[in-house]
């Protein structure tokens, strides 16, 4: 490629790759917030809208994203300055930083340290919040006399409990390596579950306690079948 095109060419990878983790680290942040909220609300109900104002609540978005920008900033700008000789096509299916990384024509085993250890603080910082939060909400909830109420908190939990461990589990498998050059066509496989299907899973687990789509999806089943018998009485 001419190196103006080349240029472009960088540019647009890390910018798409920058926004995709950017985002991730927002995700795992938020879910140690969200853990924290359902702490509040099972462990101290009646102090929950005194504790977890709107005021709050903003206050913790804003960090999140401030926190996911600062942690992958360092690499980045690392990245950034490497020199790009290699061809202009990736072992992947989107910008990851891996496959992009080893386009570069530099010794890149600082920054996969680097890479490695600001995953390992994003992820076990917050996996460790929200498991500190599950201890005292589950011992909260075993201590409830009546099973209806045990089982009316742990629905409470269950829809964030569900999205957490898909999202820590992909990802603890991906990052929290040194290297992860040698299993890229795996990585790839466990991306597309990450960033297409959790995605469109997400809507649906956080409505299971809808009542309203309960009922929406009764109907579409339902209609489902009705079609289905007379498909075969015709």
């Amino acid at each position: 490629l001419p190196v103006r095109e080349k240029d472009h060419f960088i540019c647009r990878c890390f910018t798409q790759s920058y926004f995709y983790f950017l985002s991730g680290c927002t995700e795992f942040i938020i879910f140690a917030v969200m853990s924290y909220d359902r702490y509040v609300a099972i462990c101290s109900p009646l102090q929950y809208p005194v504790i977890m104002t709107s005021s709050l609540c903003v206050r913790l978005v804003i960090l999140s994203w401030v926190g996911g920008f600062l942690l992958i900033l360092p690499s980045t700008v690392l990245k950034a300055g490497l020199p790009y000789c290699g061809p202009n096509v990736i072992d992947h299916f989107f910008y990851n930083s891996a496959p992009l990384l080893h386009l570069a024509c530099a010794d890149i085993r600082v920054i996969e340290l680097l890479d490695f250890l600001s995953s390992l603080v994003l992820l076990l910082s917050s996996l460790s919040l929200t498991v500190v939060s599950y201890v005292y909400i589950i011992s909260t909830i075993l201590k409830i006399p009546s099973g209806q109420g045990q089982h009316k908190a742990f629905a409470t939990c269950a829809s964030h409990f569900t999205v957490v461990s898909m999202g820590y589990g992909i990802s603890i498998f991906v990052y929290a390596r040194p290297s992860q050059k040698s299993s890229l066509h795996l990585n790839k496989i466990l991306f597309i579950i990450s960033t297409v299907i959790t995605p469109l899973l997400n809507p649906f687990i956080f409505s299971l306690r809808n009542e309203t789509m309960k009922d929406a999806l009764k109907d579409s089943l339902a209609k489902g079948q009705n079609f289905l018998k007379q498909m075969k009485s015709k």
